[in-house]
């Protein structure tokens, strides 16, 4: 295998991915209660476990390239200290009444922009495409087909609308992971292939070919 699926991503601390999932275990029976199983089965569910931060989607990456990749990685995240974000907050894209990717929110101190821009850009210098739209910093926990029908998506508002969101976990960023992403029958599998400390630059790589 020449190429792999990859991403650089934040990874959430296991209490915040659990309570995450109970979050979608709510909103899985408030979707039941407002439109049935075809309001439920209209959202494709993120695993808890698979729930992270995304800071840039790189798509195809050839192997021969990850030692390239990790030493901008490693570069980029020693100009940067560690931080606190706190989430908390559902929203959806494009909106709560049209939702069609479904999330929670996160403050977080103008550290993470500023990382996530130099990335961003240390990626576009070794030719990977810039992503179009604003860095909008969120955890998606579901995203509804694009075959539902109006009347399983006013369900599904009607589920978010009426969802409670307590104060979650608050997540000290000290390091950044690129991920690989296998496609399987049952769902996307993530490997941490390398990770990064922030404000570190002594890191030795170890990326490996998959």
């Amino acid at each position: 295998m020449n190429a792999i699926r990859a991403f650089i991503a934040i990874e959430l601390p296991s209490q915040l991915r659990q309570q995450l999932g109970e979050m979608i275990q709510e909103l899985q029976e408030r979707c039941l209660r407002t439109g049935g199983e075809a309001a439920r089965k209209a959202v494709r569910w993120v695993p808890a476990e698979n729930i992270h931060l995304t800071l840039k989607f790189l798509g195809e990456v050839s192997v021969g390239n990850l030692e390239q990749l990790a030493r901008m990685l490693r570069a980029e995240t020693s100009r940067y200290t560690p931080f606190t974000m706190t989430i908390g907050g559902m929203g959806a894209f494009p909106n709560l009444r049209r939702p069609r990717v479904i999330w929670v929110g996160s403050e977080a101190p103008p550290a993470l922009g500023a990382l996530q821009r130099a990335i961003e850009t240390g990626a576009r210098t070794l030719g990977y495409p810039t992503e179009e739209r604003d860095f909008s910093p969120h955890l998606t926990l579901g995203r509804v087909s694009q075959n539902a029908t109006p009347a399983e998506i006013a369900a599904i508002a009607q589920a978010l609308a009426g969802m409670q969101v307590k104060p979650l976990t608050a997540v000290r960023v000290d390091q950044v992971h690129l991920f690989r992403s296998d496609l399987r029958p049952t769902g996307a599998v993530y490997t941490s292939l390398d990770h990064f400390a922030l404000g570190k630059s002594d890191h030795h790589s170890t990326a490996h070919n998959p």
